[in-house]
């Protein structure tokens, strides 16, 4: 079935100029650009106000995991294992 024209046309005014508006989705069919969108569970959601707390605290995690595995003694381990005689 086609459509007529006059259907097809609308009432909004000339100025109006939306081929500039941007599509907001949800879900998978979002399009990325240069931000992840991260949902955090109600309990963690009081505690961190804004995204900036939440990136803050994450920054100080992984600065403190990096400094611990600075910390920890370099330990290696000998893969092959020969039996020994002792008696």
């Amino acid at each position: 079935m086609k459509r007529d024209k006059s259907e097809m046309e609308d009432d909004l005014r000339t100025e109006y100029d939306l081929k500039s508006l941007r599509v907001r989705r949800l879900g998978s069919g979002r399009k990325s650009f240069g931000t992840t969108t991260v949902r955090l569970e109600p309990d963690v959601a009081e505690i961190f106000p804004s995204a900036d707390a939440v990136n803050e605290a994450l920054r100080f995690l992984i600065r403190v995991m990096q400094q611990n595995q600075a910390l920890a003694p370099q330990t290696q381990v000998n893969a092959t294992l020969e039996p020994t005689d002792e008696r």
